[in-house]
């Protein structure tokens, strides 16, 4: 399964969504877009938002850190 979150160094909602994967032992490919300006404009083509974190779970794009949803794409993957 592929999962990416793109994410910058200040975000608070950015870690907590790494701990959950971690705590899940959900392996993943983290993107600072603050360093990564392609990394940026892949974010926002994908999401059509500037904000973070952004996660990809196999192509299911979710903005912002939503255990719910990242869940239930993780369980659909």
């Amino acid at each position: 399964m592929a999962v990416s979150i793109y994410t910058t160094p200040s975000c608070g909602y950015c870690r907590i969504a790494k701990d959950f994967f971690q705590k899940n032992g959900v392996s993943y490919t983290e993107y600072d877009v603050a360093r990564d300006p392609q990394k940026a404009q892949e974010m926002v083509r994908k999401s059509g938002q500037m904000g973070v974190p952004v996660i990809d779970v196999h192509g299911r794009i979710i903005v912002g850190f939503n255990q719910q949803e990242i869940e239930k794409a993780l369980h659909r993957a």
